[in-house]
């Protein structure tokens, strides 16, 4: 991670969700969700780290075991938006330059991967990070649910890369790939923020359901850090299960 970056870690979460009601407060050994997602942050030690709340519900829980919460319109259209708000409550004068944006939905994620998304600034011109992990599985090549990032890795360096498009479809098109799991966790220089949020949606990201693309087409430049494992997400109460029996040994 490059010197000169002074970082903050949001963590943006909200009630209503339509496929898992709730699931920021679910319990994971006798601590909701979202402080478990807190827990992990503060563990990879780049910054500090507060939770962009559209509930009060979710401040309570994190006010609780002692995190910081900033409360942002509940009606936010996404994640980026609700972390753009509470950046600018917690840090009006703007003494953070960086900005790494955690789901609040990946209660294992290992902190070694958080703290990985810092690792492309060390180029000047990147605007925003983000993280992928090789394809090993078959099965996800062809998944749409798992979204595929195209990365340009030069011969110099293979653990780092400049996004070429994000899709649900098996892109690049060659059977063997690789191909690359798209890890939805990112990384912002302020001013980049700033301006994504102030973008309208683009065309592709409609058409793909993806929303970096936004800051593709409006040619700001991503570059993507290779990790090893991809975190579990809590999308049902299978996952929340899965999520438990992780956590089981004692690290929550």
């Amino acid at each position: 991670m490059s010197r000169s970056l002074n970082p903050v870690v949001i963590v943006p979460a909200r009630l209503a969700a339509t496929r898992f009601p709730d699931k920021p407060l679910a319990d994971i050994h006798g601590v909701p969700m979202i402080v478990q997602v807190l827990r992990r942050a503060l563990e990879a030690d780049i910054g500090p780290v507060l939770v962009a709340c559209g509930d009060g519900a979710i401040a309570d829980a994190v006010e609780a075991d002692g995190g910081q919460a900033v409360m942002t319109d509940p009606d936010h259209p996404s994640g980026s938006d609700r972390v753009h708000e509470a950046l600018g409550l917690f840090d009006p004068d703007r003494r953070y330059d960086t900005v790494v944006n955690i789901q609040g939905d990946l209660p294992t994620i290992d902190p070694g991967v958080i703290a990985a998304v810092l690792d492309p600034f060390d180029t000047a011109d990147v605007d925003i990070t983000t993280l992928a992990v090789e394809i090993s599985e078959n099965r996800e090549r062809t998944d749409p649910n798992v979204v595929k990032a195209v990365i340009a890795l030069s011969g110099e360096n293979t653990r780092i890369g400049r996004a070429l498009y994000f899709s649900r479809a098996t892109v690049p098109a060659a059977a063997a790939g690789p191909h690359y799991h798209h890890i939805g966790l990112y990384g912002f220089r302020r001013d980049a923020l700033d301006r994504f949020v102030a973008l309208p949606p683009g065309r592709l990201e409609v058409l793909e359901r993806l929303e970096q693309l936004r800051a593709l087409e409006a040619g700001m430049r991503i570059d993507v850090a290779l990790v090893d494992t991809v975190p579990l997400g809590v999308d049902t109460p299978a996952d929340l299960d899965r999520a438990r029996a992780m956590l089981a040994s004692g690290s929550s």
